[in-house]
């Protein structure tokens, strides 16, 4: 495959929860955690999926690996069918696409030793067994600053950056192309942070890694991505490379986003935005476009029609009428 071609393409994908309440006549709501996103990695790119907490970009990502089956769309890797693999296929796509999660305590068996954990990936995979597995797992916990005796610890025994260590290196056991990152490092302390950050960086140019780095923190995603996706109540409103998003943001709410996001100059900082309202329940989603309550360029169109996501040249999209010609020479 060339550098050219999509490591991961996802086109149109949707996640809708089914949810059922009321005894005895039970009402049914239907909840579009997911709706309509479409999304392209490159091999060894760095893309950040941002938005406020609730906006479905953790089950977007989920879906993408089917960690959650998707309700509708395309997921294709390395131009090979997600959605629709089955038994050895989807094993082998499943082994190039891993995901670090965002407790690093649940995400470990608390029975189970860092060992144990590391080599069972190995087995399921037919990599490596017995002793050469184990060197295996001894050599990935040097790769990511644990020694070696941690194999037969149990992960009570470490601490929380410790643990997002040791959660990182069962992701790469299995030697994969696209690691999904759903917030790593947002249940650390920031001097840790900074650490776990560094060493993800450092494996993505040492292994020519690809990451969807799913983050509420703009300040992160400016630091380790190249293009970002910002997403709201289960949309993508605006997409581009992330110097630029977060220089000069289009979509009102991307502005938003940028806006709030603490400010370490302190030459540059302004006044806080008045941010007005709160995401809305996915249960029951605005007409029109989804931000237009909260938006100060609302617009009549904004509150009948959804924007699609336009794209406006230089690698940049936005789902915006103030973007629309038609819709804006009509107001």
């Amino acid at each position: 495959m060339s550098n050219d071609a999509p490591l991961l393409q996802v086109t149109g994908l949707r996640k809708h929860f089914i949810m059922r309440q009321g005894f005895p006549t039970s009402r049914t709501t239907i909840i579009r955690a997911v709706e309509d996103v479409s999304l392209t990695i490159r091999p060894g790119e760095a893309v950040g999926l941002v938005g406020e907490s609730g906006c479905g970009k953790s089950t977007a990502a989920r879906a993408m690996l089917r960690l959650i089956e998707p309700t509708a769309g395309r997921v294709r890797f390395k131009g090979q069918d997600v959605l629709t693999a089955r038994g050895d296929a989807l094993k082998t796509i499943r082994r190039k696409m891993q995901m670090v999660f965002q407790d690093p305590y649940s995400s470990l068996n608390p029975r189970q030793t860092i060992g144990s954990a590391l080599m069972e990936p190995m087995r399921v995979h037919h990599i490596a067994t017995g002793a050469q597995a184990r060197a295996r797992a001894a050599a990935q916990l040097d790769e990511v600053g644990l020694p070696a005796n941690a194999l037969d610890r149990y992960p009570h025994e470490f601490s929380g950056g410790q643990r997002q260590r040791i959660g990182i290196a069962r992701a790469l056991t299995v030697e994969p192309e696209l690691i999904v990152a759903d917030e790593p490092v947002s249940a650390l302390d920031v001097s840790v942070q900074a650490q776990v950050l560094l060493l993800l960086r450092e494996l993505r140019t040492r292994r020519g890694l690809a990451f969807l780095f799913v983050s509420h923190d703009l300040s992160v995603v400016r630091w380790f991505c190249d293009r970002v996706a910002v997403m709201y109540l289960g949309r993508i409103v605006e997409e581009g490379p992330v110097a630029e998003v977060l220089r000069a943001p289009l979509h009102p709410y991307a502005n938003m986003l940028r806006e709030a996001s603490p400010e370490p100059d302190p030459a540059r900082r302004g006044k806080l935005p008045r941010i007005i309202g709160e995401i809305p329940s996915a249960a029951a989603p605005p007409t029109g476009c989804a931000f237009h309550p909260r938006c100060m360029g609302a617009m009549q169109a904004c509150a009948r029609v959804v924007p699609p996501l336009r794209p406006l040249g230089g690698g940049r999209a936005v789902a915006c009428h103030l973007y629309d010609p038609a819709v804006a020479a009509a107001n």
